[in-house]
């Protein structure tokens, strides 16, 4: 797989800004959530549902997390409630899912965080490699560069400044609340970017998952679709570049690398990156 792969020639523009999706697209401090949720979904779902093979549970739960990632967390959760309720049983708030599934996450990372904060681990070891230098590049190049996450937000903010990378986001840092419905990364678009730019033919978007990258298209702008490979930190996932083109990614890349190439691509004139 090439290091860059075009998937539309219409992509040259004078950006003013960039959104960023956090986990996967610069963040590498939670790789391996999907297979903690769907062991804990299947669980839950195996539990109130015992005489249905743990294969066809298994494969429910793989396609209904996986269509919903890019989207903050409770929405997942909010179907597993759905398909608890499906089964005949009353399900538990989708927040006690929720919490549960955050319990057992923090407890495969927080070892994670506390090497970054102590100084005992390289930030370069947790991040999408080249993510810092294209962060540097586009600030340079004078563009407001925004993060959006369905991540919580406290979790967000800790784990940027763990890497050291919150600084560069001058528009701001934005993950998941509590209050779901006051959050979306459409809503970030539609009232923080979009009215600092001329339109949204000036939003440069970079993200590994659906949400994402159908939220940038949505307004005119350019997407990066991130096909990270979490686990390795090198080549494409080919299931999230399956995932990215359908969404709509104008471009597919593994990680930063070859941003230079990309940028160069990307931008109107070189800049001063």
């Amino acid at each position: 797989m090439q290091s860059i792969e075009w998937r539309s020639s219409n992509v040259r523009r004078d950006f003013k800004a960039a959104l960023f999706d956090f986990d996967g697209t610069i963040s590498l401090i939670r790789e391996g959530w999907q297979p903690i949720m769907y062991s804990y979904f299947t669980k839950v779902l195996s539990e109130v549902s015992p005489n249905e093979p743990i294969a066809s549970l298994e494969t429910l739960v793989r396609e209904f997390v996986d269509d919903l990632t890019g989207k903050q967390t409770i929405y997942q959760c909010i179907r597993l409630a759905e398909e608890v309720e499906r089964r005949g049983v009353k399900p538990e708030d989708p927040f006690v899912y929720k919490d549960e599934y955050n319990r057992r996450l923090l407890r495969h990372i927080s070892h994670r965080v506390q090497a970054l904060q102590s100084g005992e681990a390289d930030p370069e070891e947790y991040l999408v490699p080249g993510s810092v230098e294209l962060l540097k590049d586009l600030r340079q190049r004078g563009l407001t560069l925004y993060l959006a996450s369905g991540t919580d937000h406290e979790y967000v903010l800790e784990e940027a400044a763990a890497l050291g990378v919150g600084e560069y986001f001058n528009g701001g840092i934005y993950g998941a609340v509590r209050d779901f419905k006051s959050f979306s990364k459409e809503q970030v678009i539609r009232d923080l970017v979009l009215p600092k730019i001329e339109s949204g033919e000036a939003l440069l978007g970079f993200g590994d998952g659906f949400v994402e990258i159908e939220n940038v298209k949505a307004v005119g702008g350019i997407a990066v679709g991130v096909a990270s490979n979490e686990k390795d930190r090198q080549g494409i996932d080919p299931w999230k570049r399956d995932r990215l083109i359908k969404a709509g990614a104008d471009v597919i890349i593994g990680d930063y690398r070859s941003r230079e190439a990309l940028l160069r691509e990307l931008f109107c004139t070189n800049g001063t990156g």
